[in-house]
C-alpha cells in the first residue's frame, strides 16, 4: 500500500527558510514523478513544484520560482522542497503527491506558517 509522509513544516519569519521532506513507501519510487502542492485557507489546492522520476526536469509555479527548489533522493525514497525567502502568502498546508497507474495519492500534509 502506498504511503506518503510529509515532515518539516513549522512557523518561520518572513525571509526565512524551511525544508520539507516527503518519504514514500509502497511504490517503486524511482519510477514515479512527484509533486508538491499547497492549500491556503479558503483557496484551492495548487501545484507548487514537480519533478520527473529521474529528477532531471522540474517545474515551478510562477509564485515560487527562484525561491523554492524541488529535489529527490531515489535511494532514500524521498522528495524534498527547499523553501527560501518565505513570504506570508506562502502560508498553507503543503502536500506531497504522486500519480502512479494505480491512482492519485496524497500525504497528510504539513503546515507552513510564515509570520512575524
Amino acid at each position: 500500500q502506498l504511503h506518503l509522509v510529509e515532515s518539516g513544516g513549522g512557523l518561520v519569519q518572513p525571509g526565512g527558510s524551511l525544508r520539507l521532506s516527503c518519504a514514500a513507501s509502497g511504490i517503486i519510487f524511482r519510477f514515479n514523478p512527484m509533486g508538491w502542492y499547497r492549500q491556503a485557507p479558503g483557496k484551492q489546492r495548487e501545484l507548487v513544484a514537480s519533478i520527473t522520476s529521474s529528477g532531471g526536469s522540474t517545474n515551478y509555479a510562477d509564485s515560487v520560482k527562484g525561491r523554492f527548489t524541488i529535489s529527490r533522493d531515489n535511494a532514500k525514497n524521498t522528495v524534498y522542497l527547499q523553501m527560501n525567502s518565505l513570504k506570508p502568502e506562502d502560508t498553507a498546508v503543503y502536500y506531497c503527491n504522486t500519480k502512479p497507474p494505480s491512482g492519485d495519492f496524497w500525504g497528510q500534509g504539513t503546515q507552513v506558517t510564515v509570520s512575524s
